[in-house]
């Protein structure tokens, strides 16, 4: 077997939107991903489903697997032959040990690469509006450890730190926050000088504390902090309340959770994301195109008998379409076909196509598409209906009750996605998830497949319409419907829940 190959690769200080580009490529292609406890949560939908998953999270006195087992897992893994990613929260060679990692990997002739990552002592001030210079204040930036070795003293010269006149950021100190500021004093710090605890930041738990260097661990221990967190020591530190941006977003401070079918980019996500959201992506439901298409190849060889073709889903449009390219069927032959597709994300699948949608209901479901391409009919018609082995029936019926037959033909069908890396369950009963957003029933149904268990009263439910509204009602959750069918009117329902939340 041939030797594998080990990625360090840097995740970033938390937001998904702050993961490099080829460390995105890199995980998606990964046979085995080692992963620390401080991976941004958002980041874990990115990876892979056939890969294999180690955890070795590592936060302050909790060490799941210890350094040199990491270490030798690496080389075993990347000996068998496989493409293993050692992702590490922010980057893997600031205070990260990717050194020690590399020297057992090096020693052996194990391939590897090095992926840098956007690393905390820079975003995260930057994320709470604080430079960490700035030509008016500041010209140095100084990054130190606040962690010490098990029964070694912090061997830290603070009169140099003091004299470097420079921003200071400490990694890992919160539990020497005491230590630190008195170093700093001692060292002679002017006891006004500025300084700030951030905590979690560029996530939906984003906190500062700012005050001086003689009272901060008392501001602290007063308004409280979680970890992980950061200490910023400078004058940049009072430029906070001035330059402070992501609290302003709309969304900002809310972690949402947003299902989807596996494998399709959501665009629901991006949208809660530009409005300052956390997102988790978790895909609850699958649509898997049937072997068997040979109803749907029957009615194509006919295609000229119908007067409408009726979709209800983007992905009922990508099957439709990748049937017939694998079965050498002309786009031509749809000629004379009037389309109809039940909302706009529909739509803009057909227009891929070159193909434009002669009709889109004014409510995006499938009661009114069936009632208002109803009434435009004479009565006669022949529809062909490629969707969901199980679909809205009243559609049926109202196209049927319009004269029509309806050709209802089962392309696809819609199982329940296998659970992720993430414990989405977990974090709904302990209280960090503030929103869940479905797109559809069947989404709703997979969410509860993957949740079991969970008393879903505790969760707040965003929901496209009126089917994906009872089945959440079903399950008794709190319940909010977007005033149309509409990804944009569902992120603005978003927005009103968290305002008549304050």
């Amino acid at each position: 077997m041939s030797t594998g190959k080990v990625w360090l690769v840097g995740a970033g200080p938390g937001d998904i939107g702050l993961l490099t580009r080829k460390a995105e490529q890199v995980i998606r292609e990964a046979d085995l991903i080692v992963y620390d406890a401080l991976i941004g949560s958002g980041i874990f939908s990115l990876l892979p489903k056939d890969a294999e998953y180690i955890s070795v999270g590592k936060r302050s006195g909790n060490h799941t697997m210890p350094q040199e087992q990491i270490d030798q897992v690496l080389l075993e893994e990347a000996q068998k032959g496989k493409k293993v990613v050692r992702l590490k929260g922010g980057d893997p060679f600031l205070f990260g040990r990717g050194g020690e990692e590399l020297e057992l990997l090096a020693e052996h002739g194990i391939p590897y690469e090095v992926i840098p990552g956007i690393t905390s002592p820079i975003a995260v001030p930057a994320y709470n509006g604080i430079p960490v210079t700035h030509r008016d204040y500041t010209s140095s930036l100084h990054i130190i450890t606040g962690h010490k070795r098990k029964g070694a003293d912090y061997d830290i010269d603070f009169e140099a730190l003091v004299r470097t006149r420079g921003t200071l950021v400490f990694l890992m100190g919160i539990a020497m926050l005491p230590v630190i500021c008195q170093g700093l004093l001692d060292g002679g710090m002017d006891p006004d000088m500025p300084a700030a605890v951030l905590q979690q930041g560029t996530t939906a738990r984003q906190k500062r504390v700012v005050a001086t260097v003689s009272t901060l661990h008392d501001e602290v221990t007063k308004q409280g902090i979680e970890t992980p967190a950061i200490i910023v020591v400078g004058r940049v530190c009072q430029l906070a309340d001035q330059f402070a941006w992501y609290e302003k977003l709309p969304l900002a401070g809310w972690r949402v959770v947003v299902t989807r079918p596996a494998g399709l980019i959501s665009t629901m996500s991006a949208r809660l994301r530009k409005l300052g959201a956390e997102v988790l992506e978790m895909p609850s439901i699958e649509t898997v195109p049937r072997e068997d298409q040979s109803a749907l190849l029957a009615a194509l060889e006919h295609a000229g008998d119908y007067q409408w073709a009726v979709f209800t889903s983007p992905t009922g449009v990508r099957v439709f379409f990748q049937t017939m390219e694998e079965a050498r069927k002309d786009i031509r032959c749809l000629a004379g076909l009037k389309i109809a597709a039940i909302g706009a994300g529909t739509r803009k699948e057909v227009e891929k196509r070159g193909i434009l949608a002669d009709f889109v209901p004014s409510v995006y479901d499938g009661d009114t598409l069936g009632r208002e391409l109803g009434a435009q009919l004479a009565g006669g018609e022949r529809i062909l209906l490629p969707r969901a082995a199980v679909g809205n029936q009243t559609l049926v019926e109202e196209l049927e009750k319009a004269g029509a037959q309806v050709d209802d033909i089962a392309t696809y069908d819609t199982v329940d996605a296998p659970a992720g890396v993430l414990d989405e369950k977990a974090l709904f009963e302990e209280g960090k998830i503030d929103c869940a957003v479905f797109t559809s029933a069947s989404t709703v149904r997979g969410f509860a497949a993957q949740t079991e268990g969970l008393d879903y009263s505790t969760v707040a439910a965003a929901c496209i319409g009126k089917q994906t509204l009872a089945a959440a009602d079903a399950l008794g959750m709190q319940t909010f419907m977007a005033e149309k069918a509409t990804m944009d009117s569902l992120a603005e329902l978003v927005v009103r829940m968290k305002g008549e939340r304050k």
